[in-house]
């Protein structure tokens, strides 16, 4: 996981990857979890992940959760991420065992909180989430996974069931050499503020949303 640090021939040299510091009891109110903390020492990110039961090696229910502030904390329409991360504790509760990794740095698909601020502000005016990230000149997803793999391999985790709806997380990981055996959809119920942008999602982004072919009252 990490990289060595000290002096090595003479040099100074730094630690490199994701390095577990601190593992403590979280009870929530979807179940007990172990609040597993870790050091990004690549990006200076703090991450965490959330582990309930006994994870085993293979086929490990995982979510990886891409932090955001506005949905997850402020319970925001505009996106389904608060809603997601509940559905996926639950989900990893329900199953017994499993594990959700919080993925601090990827607000707003990695542009910043600010920046995703600003492109929110630009599809109150009309533009579509991948426009408002072009026409401020940000990467319209800007994440990286490599962290999320090294924190499941360091949980003993080979391959997983991944929660997600986007097809890039799965080909992130199985480049970081997680095997994923099965994509579960996670299908949160739109309303009319969210819809506009889970369609973008699906048209433009490529995640797999096929409810959203049900809802027609909605432009």
């Amino acid at each position: 996981m990490t990289e060595n640090l000290g002096v090595i021939g003479g040099k100074s040299t730094h630690r490199t990857g994701v390095e577990r510091v601190v593992n403590a009891p979280l009870p929530t109110v979807y179940g007990h979890f172990q609040a597993i903390g870790y050091l990004d020492h690549d990006r200076g990110e703090e991450q965490v992940a959330l582990v309930h039961g006994d994870l085993g090696t293979d086929r490990v229910l995982t979510r990886l959760h891409s932090e955001c502030l506005t949905g997850d904390a402020f319970g925001s329409r505009h996106c389904e991420c608060g809603d997601q991360l509940a559905s996926a504790l639950r989900a990893v509760a329900a199953e017994g065992a499993g594990v959700v990794v919080y993925l601090r740095g990827h607000e707003g698909r990695g542009i910043g909180l600010l920046g995703k601020l600003r492109a929110m502000a630009l599809q109150a005016e009309g533009l579509d989430t991948v426009e408002a990230n072009v026409a401020l000149g940000l990467p319209v997803d800007a994440r990286d996974y490599g962290v999320a793999a090294g924190i499941l391999q360091d949980l003993g985790v080979r391959s997983v069931r991944l929660m997600s709806n986007n097809p890039r997380k799965r080909e992130a990981l199985v480049r970081h050499g997680i095997q994923v055996d099965e994509q579960v959809p996670l299908l949160i119920p739109p309303c009319e503020n969210n819809i506009t942008y889970l369609r973008t999602k699906r048209e433009r982004l490529d995640h797999h949303l096929p409810h959203l072919d049900a809802v027609a009252h909605w432009s």
